[in-house]
């Protein structure tokens, strides 16, 4: 009988992931064994398999949301916030493809062809979203350009910061980590989620176009099966840095998306106020401005 693949990768320091293919995955700490005879001190040398890599990939993602979870914020979506959030999606949508790109054309010169033809694949699929956060926008009455011009939530700055320094690295592998992450996290999002926002929008305004894309109804669902497939065929040293990455984009993005989850309307109003530097539509304009503490949930 085969032995099953069993995966494993050093996130924290103190706590490794360990994963076999049959789907077992489970979180392991030096104080679990003996250092001297613990099997997973050093790291991984073999082969990947779909399932490892994705209990890997998963339970990297759920670490890094781990920390948050106990303070994590929980409002109601408003249509405000849901404007503030597909400012933050456009932010993290275009410059995707340039990056892409640019990873790609380091692995042609590393003689990695298959990386860069992998990577410039997806740079081609994801070409034209920030578009779409536009149309959405525009549909709801605001000035896209304007404001995407002159606003970028404070929480989705440094997520926008991290994929720009992975993609410029001189071993770039790590961009996979990051995009995994996030199309992971997108493609959770069911028909219901879209439904309940669309609720939120003026009767006859379609402004979900970004959202359906990029949730279980788009391509996300696919492009994550192709990721694990893909991940799992690198070499070990490759899947442990995109397995460490994933694990710091879902810190980065988890405490981003807290904290723009936990401002209030009346933050949120300031700030597209601020941006578009004149008045907003009047079903903006007319919400309360004090004594509101929700936020909405980003949409991407």
């Amino acid at each position: 009988m085969a032995r099953l693949v069993t995966e494993w990768v050093n996130v924290t320091g103190d706590i490794s992931i360990i994963a076999r293919e049959s789907g077992e995955v489970w979180f392991h700490t030096p104080s679990d064994t003996k250092r001297d005879v613990d099997p997973f001190a050093t790291p991984m040398t073999g082969a990947g398999s779909a399932g490892s890599t994705v209990g890997l990939l998963d339970g990297a993602i759920n670490l890094g949301f781990a920390g948050i979870e106990k303070r994590l914020a929980r409002p109601e979506p408003t249509l405000v916030g849901y404007i503030v959030a597909l400012v933050g999606a456009y932010h993290t949508s275009v410059d995707t493809p340039r990056n892409l790109q640019r990873a790609a054309g380091r692995f042609e010169e590393l003689g990695r062809p298959e990386v860069a033809a992998y990577l410039e694949e997806r740079a081609r699929e994801e070409t034209g979203h920030d578009r779409l956060a536009l149309k959405d926008l525009r549909a709801l009455g605001m000035p896209g350009e304007r404001l995407v011009a002159n606003f970028i939530p404070e929480g989705i700055k440094p997520l926008c910061r991290r994929f720009d320094e992975l993609c410029v690295e001189d071993y770039p592998i790590g961009c996979i980590g990051y995009s995994y992450c996030l199309e992971r996290i997108a493609a959770l999002k069911q028909e219901t989620d879209i439904e309940k926002v669309q609720a939120l929008c003026p009767d006859g305004v379609d402004a979900t176009r970004f959202l359906r894309s990029h949730s279980s109804l788009g391509s996300e669902v696919t492009h994550v099966e192709e990721t694990i497939a893909f991940v799992a065929s690198l070499p070990a040293n490759d899947r442990i840095r995109v397995f460490q990455e994933t694990y710091q984009s879902a810190l980065i993005m988890a405490e981003g998306y807290n904290r723009e989850l936990l401002k209030s309307e009346a933050e949120m109003l300031e700030e597209l106020q601020r941006a578009v530097g004149g008045a907003l539509p009047h079903r903006l304009s007319s919400y309360p401005s004090q004594g509101e503490e929700r936020g909405a949930r980003p949409a991407a």
